[in-house]
């Protein structure tokens, strides 16, 4: 069906934007489409092989629906994008979309194994495998996750898993958001005896939202049996004011955005989080409202505008000139020209060339062809 459709918009020269269950419609660059080829029917669990810790599902399957399944075995696919589970495994993966649980748990990209794909000349294609020790077609499993449908619209996914914690616990620490304060966060997430399973800095408004309190916090997870986890959180404690939370907060951060006017990461070195989370701030107060969070782990920033409001385009004009790397998720389409433009490298261009030739697919969402 997804093949027949794609052979028949080439013939026909029609474009084709690809949804899944379209909570990410808004994301990456303005699409230039004919029509729409959504995956939501396209659902469903093809394997799950509980004892290898791995699954294949269908692209317009659900992350709640993988979450029934895999929770019933005490097993987890520790994906948690942003934005919730109501999101499809397709659009997660084609976005490569990382939640709260990236630095501990690993990127899309390391826990996809394989994926089944039809390209802009309607040829399916199979990469990688359904067991962990097939690795044939690995590499072209890593090119297509996080290529937005430009290559070609993912139809089957293949993850591996992971078990269920025996227990977790979520900490809520006072951090004084300083430059040099948040530079030495990383360092001293680094030197525990021990990985938080997440680690995510919020911003007094998103603390707030959340019902933390006024203040800036650090939230985090610790995961393990029980000895182990009261251990770790002894020693997250030794560094000022805590309080236990409900593990609940993480879902409630992953929907924090709701109908946000835009989304864009800020990243530098860990090392130099501070700096990245200090100038994000400085550019967002221009905002009327906005969500600041950031994994101080992985030197990542991320900034939620929340209303529609004419500063976004300040925002984005600070973000242009930061001296680290900005990765824009969402932005109103009459800011996008703001946006340098991107022109597709030769490497870029001759993929596309061989995968998606007319262009067909997903068009412009990259930049340039």
């Amino acid at each position: 069906m997804i093949a027949e459709k794609i052979h028949w918009a080439q013939v026909a020269g029609r474009r084709l934007r690809i949804e899944g269950a379209g909570s990410w419609k808004g994301a990456g660059r303005p699409v230039a489409a004919d029509e729409t080829l959504s995956l939501a029917d396209h659902r469903g669990i093809v394997e799950y092989v509980a004892g290898d810790l791995t699954l294949t599902a269908r692209a317009g399957t659900t992350l709640s629906d993988i979450a029934s399944a895999t929770g019933r075995e005490g097993q987890w696919l520790p994906l948690d994008p942003w934005g919730g589970d109501a999101g499809t495994i397709g659009a997660t993966i084609s976005t490569a979309t990382a939640g709260p649980y990236a630095h501990a748990m690993g990127l899309p990209r390391d826990v996809v194994i394989g994926v089944e794909f039809v390209t802009g000349s309607g040829d399916t294609i199979r990469a990688g495998g359904r067991v962990v020790k097939n690795v044939a077609g690995f590499d072209l499993t890593r090119l297509v996750t996080g290529s937005w449908g430009s290559l070609g619209v993912i139809t089957e996914v293949s993850v591996r898993l992971r078990g269920a914690p025996e227990m977790s616990r979520t900490l809520a620490t006072l951090i004084p958001p300083t430059r040099v304060g948040l530079n030495d966060l990383a360092a001293r997430l680094k030197s525990l005896p021990f990985t938080p399973l997440a680690s995510e800095m919020l911003n007094d408004q998103l603390a707030n939202h959340l019902r933390l309190g006024p203040h800036p916090v650090l939230l985090v997870r610790l995961a393990g049996n029980e000895k182990s986890v009261n251990a770790q959180a002894d020693a997250v404690r030794a560094w000022g004011d805590c309080a236990d939370v409900s593990d609940s907060v993480w879902d409630a951060l992953r929907t924090a955005d709701g109908a946000s006017t835009g989304s864009w990461r800020w990243s530098q070195l860990a090392s130099q989080f501070g700096d990245a989370w200090t100038a994000a701030d400085g550019a967002s107060r221009a905002l009327d409202t906005f969500f600041l969070h950031g994994n101080p782990a992985r030197g990542v920033v991320r900034v939620v505008a929340l209303a529609p409001d004419a500063h976004v385009s300040l925002v984005v004009r600070a973000a242009t000139a930061f001296r680290g790397t900005v990765a824009v998720e969402r932005l109103p389409a009459d800011v996008w020209p703001l946006v340098s433009p991107t022109t597709a490298d030769p490497l870029s261009r001759a993929l596309r060339d061989k995968f998606n030739p007319s262009r067909i697919l997903n068009p412009g969402i990259m930049g340039a062809d």
